[in-house]
């Protein structure tokens, strides 16, 4: 009988599974160079191949991050069935990740907050803020209203908000309670026309 063998990792798989460990449980500015290569395993050397640097690395990480809530959001989405219930949905993946064990708030905020404004930290983080945006603009439009770009801003707080009292305040189901009140504010918001009605604010 043959013996099945298990590829071994590469070394960039085992640098940033230990980078997305300790910078998102001890923090970026607290985790040294040296712990991520212990902890990976590997050469010096290798970090420096691969990533070039620990700015990077933490790049790296970040977007590692950023893909990994990109997916567990268009997974939540795809089971919503009406543009209303996807963008209320945004809060339901946002709810699984709160929740789940070892949370320590949103690594993006705690990533960039010693990091220069135009670092390539900070772009990262930006662009997972500016896809996040996005999506709740073009789903506000697809539900009919009047300013999207608005609501999406003020969905964007809530979602933000929630974030932060999951952390400080271990508040492990506030993104529970941001979707509430994104229900209300989808309620209140005024449609482009009366058409549109029927979908976006059902009776």
């Amino acid at each position: 009988m043959a013996v099945r063998t298990v590829p071994k990792s590469s070394a960039r798989e085992r640098l940033l599974d230990a980078a997305n460990e300790l910078f998102y449980e001890e923090g970026v500015q607290t985790v040294g160079i040296d712990r991520v290569i212990e902890h990976a395993g590997v050469a010096k050397a290798s970090l420096y191949n691969v990533f070039g640097s620990k700015e990077g690395l933490v790049c790296a990480y970040l977007e590692y991050r950023n893909t990994r809530a990109r997916e567990r959001i268009t997974r939540t989405l795809a089971r919503c069935r009406t543009p209303r219930e996807r963008l209320l949905g945004v809060f339901d993946a946002q709810h699984e990740a709160l929740s789940a064990p070892g949370y320590r708030g949103c690594p993006f905020v705690r990533a960039t907050a010693e990091a220069p404004d135009d670092s390539s930290i900070s772009r990262v983080a930006e662009e997972h803020r500016t896809w996040l945006r996005g999506l709740l603009t073009d789903l506000a439009t697809e539900c009919g209203y009047a300013d999207p770009g608005i609501l999406a801003r003020q969905l964007h707080y809530l979602y933000d908000g929630a974030a932060h009292s999951a952390r400080m305040d271990h508040d492990f189901s506030a993104a529970l309670t941001a979707r509430a009140a994104a229900a209300a504010l989808l309620d209140a918001a005024p449609l482009a026309d009366s058409a549109a009605a029927g979908e976006a604010v059902p009776s």
